[in-house]
């Protein structure tokens, strides 16, 4: 029997997903099912891991019942995931020792401090292309083998395991504690702070400096290889492929060569640049990470920025202004004006991330007058993420010399929203092209899994699967560009020092 499909495990931080994909890459079952997000204490956000194994399985079981599909027709099995969040597990049990601590969670933000005192936050980026920050898996770890002098004994003699999301889903369906495959990619890895971003190894002076023992890590495998055969529903099928998420983007919209730009609108926002086979460290306030590996190719690199307010920033005008009652009503209310007339709203609530790097910063909307009304408001907060994404765009430049940056390619949400795209483009001046495939995560794990199990015969096959469907030209004269992005960093420059940074006194 032919096969049919490549299945992709979508995880995410609010749900898990389980999508069959066909040999032109498109998405022919989706199951979803929703996780409980956890918040014991505030800044504390934590799931369940034995639950979301739990809705991973009823994912899988649920696709190949709508598909008709039975093993022998599934390919491979690729896995996607929110990077950053730690799982912590026993090796003879399989059971998680506590819940997972997410990516969001900032419960280590004294021990990020710490750490940075000495060097500053870029103090370890040479070596991991991070900066120091309580979004790195290693920290999380740390804090909870600290929480039990038992656990960290536990740990240092073998008996428990460590993982990002995608080793505690791979284990689990390749047999958890009866032979299951311990192990990650390089995209994942490169978020612990502890692996080597050269040599995609896990660094012994990193372990050593960060107190975490070796014998609980996964090995480091490729993004795109046969780890092992699953158990359960898939049993017998290659589990081929392991993808951070927005790696996951990235390789899904086949921004595989130096230059390509991808961006997720979403919650946040996305922005990674292809680099190629060499990693650049960032110099503007980026992130350095591994775009992918392909079996015994050489890695591939990619800048990476992130903006903390995307999509929540509407919810935010859903929520605490009230001045939409649905988020899809913000583009009407944004039409409602003809343009932000001098309005600029900076949504730095948590301060300003990438590529400032100032905690000290605080949200503020500037430029009101009388005239001013909720159309304006609803305006400047889409502007705010095209500035926000354009500062990005602009580092990514600094970092890799070029003049001028090529199209960029998005997904997410957001992208239904007509007016932001328009305005991404205009700001950018640059195209902003979306695909017909609207799951591009998933696809992008599908795509791994396939390359290795030959269900897809290389990467022009998946250049020819990606279709365009909306691209928006920019259409803004560069006189008017220069003053919108003069007022946007005139309000940065407003967030900053309004609060105390974080280990003052």
């Amino acid at each position: 029997m032919t096969v049919k499909f490549v299945a992709a495990i979508d995880h995410g931080t609010t749900s898990t997903r389980c999508i069959l994909f066909d040999k032109l890459g498109a998405p022919i079952a989706v199951a979803q099912r929703g996780q409980t997000m956890h918040y014991p204490r505030p800044g504390w956000v934590e799931l369940d891991m034995e639950e979301v194994w739990n809705r991973t399985q009823e994912c899988i079981h649920e696709a190949l019942g709508s598909a008709g599909a039975a093993p022998a027709d599934i390919a491979g099995i690729g896995i996607t995931n929110e990077r950053e969040s730690v799982v912590l597990w026993d090796r003879r049990t399989g059971r998680p020792v506590a819940r997972s601590i997410v990516w969001q969670d900032t419960r280590t933000a004294a021990a990020a401090d710490a750490l940075a005192a000495d060097g500053g936050i870029q103090r370890l980026q040479d070596r991991t292309g991070l900066p120091i920050s309580t979004y790195s898996s290693a920290l999380k770890l740390g804090w909870l083998l600290d929480q039990d002098r038992a656990r960290r004994e536990a740990a240092v003699r073998g008996d428990l395991l460590f993982g990002t999301p995608d080793t505690w889903l791979l284990w689990n369906l390749t047999g958890g504690p009866e032979g299951g495959v311990h192990a990650t990619d390089p995209t994942n890895a490169s978020r612990t702070l502890l692996m080597n971003l050269h040599t995609l190894e896990w660094d012994q002076d990193l372990l050593d400096l960060l107190r975490i023992p070796r014998a609980l890590l996964p090995e480091i495998r490729s993004s795109s290889e046969v780890y092992g055969s699953a158990v359960g529903d898939l049993s017998g099928v290659p589990v081929a492929g392991v993808l951070g998420d927005q790696s996951a983007s990235l390789f899904g919209h086949t921004c595989f060569d130096h230059g390509d730009m991808k961006s997720t609108y979403g919650t946040g926002a996305f922005l990674l640049f292809t680099l190629g086979t060499e990693p650049v460290l960032s110099e503007h306030g980026l992130i350095t990470t591994v775009a992918w590996k392909l079996g015994d190719a050489d890695a591939v690199y990619a800048l990476e920025g992130s903006v903390a307010m995307a999509g929540s920033l509407v919810q935010w005008l859903r929520d605490n202004l009230g001045i939409i009652h649905d988020a899809s009503e913000v583009e009407t209310l944004a039409r409602s004006v003809e343009g932000s007339e001098g309005v600029v709203f900076v949504p730095a609530f948590s301060g300003l991330f990438a590529p400032y790097w100032r905690d000290d910063a605080r949200g503020v909307i500037v430029g009101l007058t009388r005239f001013a009304n909720k159309g304006h408001i609803a305006r400047a907060a889409l502007e705010a993420t095209a500035y926000q994404t354009f500062d990005l765009a602009e580092a990514m430049l600094a970092d890799t010399g070029l003049e001028q940056l090529g199209e960029l390619r998005a997904d997410g949400g957001m992208t239904k929203n007509e007016l932001l795209m328009q305005f991404q483009a205009d700001v950018l001046g640059s195209p902003v092209a979306a695909p017909a495939v609207a799951e591009i995560t998933a696809t992008g794990a599908a795509y791994a899994a396939g390359l290795a199990t030959g269900f897809w015969s290389g990467l022009d096959e998946l250049r020819a699967n990606y279709t365009i469907t909306r691209r928006w030209q920019p259409e803004m004269d560069s006189d008017e560009r220069a003053r919108g992005v003069a007022a946007w960093r005139s309000g940065v420059d407003r967030t900053l020092g309004l609060t105390r940074p974080s280990g003052t006194a």
